[in-house]
C-alpha cells in the first residue's frame, strides 16, 4: 500500500505519542509523516517527536516554524512533503484499537472517481452539520487520493478545514466512500481544539451566528 500517514501536531505532545504509538502497534512498516504546527512548548513537542523517532521506524518530521493550523499544515504536507498515491490523516487525540483499516479502506477505491474514503457526514457551506448540506468526511481519520486533491481547492483554516475541498470534489463528480474507521479507531475529542481553540477570531462567531441565522 503506498500510503503515508500524516499527523498534525500542535503543542499536545502527550496525545500524539500515544497516538503514534498505537498506530505502529497495527503498521509497524507504515510511512508516518509528522508535522510539528510551529509549537512553542519549551520543545516538548519536539522530544516527543525525536523520542518517537527513535522508538519507531519510517516517521518522518516536519518542524513548522509558526502554527499556520490544522488545514493548511494538512495542505502543506500534501503539497511539499509527501510523494505517495494515498494520504491517511490521523489526528493527535486518537488511539488505534486493532488492525485491518487501511486495506479496507484502500480496497474502495475502486473506482476513478473515487477521491476519499471515512465516515462521511453532511455539512453545509460554513462547515456545520446539515442534513441538506454536502458530503464531507470526518477529519479525525480519513484517507485521500493526493493526485486528486492536488487539483482541487485546498484545505483551510477553519472549523471544518476540508469543507470547500470536498464541495469542489462533488462539483467535479468525484465520489467519496463511507467506512465505519470509528470501530477501528478511537477519537478522544481532547485534542488541540479543546486546549487552545481554532483560532478563528471575529471570522468563525460570523459564521456561527450566520448559520444561526440561516444563511
Amino acid at each position: 500500500m503506498d500510503i503515508t500517514t500524516v499527523i498534525v501536531n500542535y503543542q499536545t505532545p502527550d496525545l500524539l505519542k500515544a497516538a503514534v504509538q498505537s498506530f505502529k502497534t497495527f503498521y509497524a512498516d507504515a510511512e508516518v509523516l509528522i508535522i510539528d504546527n510551529g509549537s512553542k512548548d519549551q520543545n516538548e513537542s519536539k522530544d516527543a517527536i525525536n523520542d518517537l523517532r527513535q522508538q519507531f521506524q519510517n516517521i518522518q518530521a516536519v518542524f513548522l516554524k509558526e502554527n499556520i493550523f490544522h488545514g493548511p499544515a494538512m495542505d502543506i504536507a500534501m503539497r511539499s512533503y509527501i510523494s505517495s498515491d494515498y494520504v491517511f490523516f490521523l489526528d493527535s487525540d486518537t488511539k488505534c484499537k486493532k488492525e485491518g483499516f487501511l486495506e479496507e479502506m484502500v480496497s474502495l477505491f475502486n473506482s476513478e472517481q473515487v477521491y476519499g474514503v471515512g465516515e462521511i457526514i453532511k455539512a453545509n457551506k460554513r462547515g456545520y452539520k446539515s442534513e441538506n448540506g454536502y458530503k464531507v468526511l470526518l477529519t479525525p481519520y480519513m484517507l485521500l487520493d493526493v493526485k486528486k486533491y492536488l487539483t482541487l481547492r485546498p484545505f483551510i483554516h477553519h472549523g471544518q478545514p476540508t469543507i470547500n475541498n470536498f464541495i469542489n470534489a462533488s462539483e467535479l463528480g468525484y465520489e467519496l466512500r463511507n467506512f465505519k474507521i470509528s470501530e477501528y479507531i478511537d477519537h478522544l475529542w481532547r485534542g488541540t481544539a479543546s486546549r487552545y481553540g481554532y483560532g478563528l477570531g471575529w471570522k468563525g462567531k460570523v459564521d456561527f451566528i450566520l448559520n444561526k441565522l440561516g444563511f
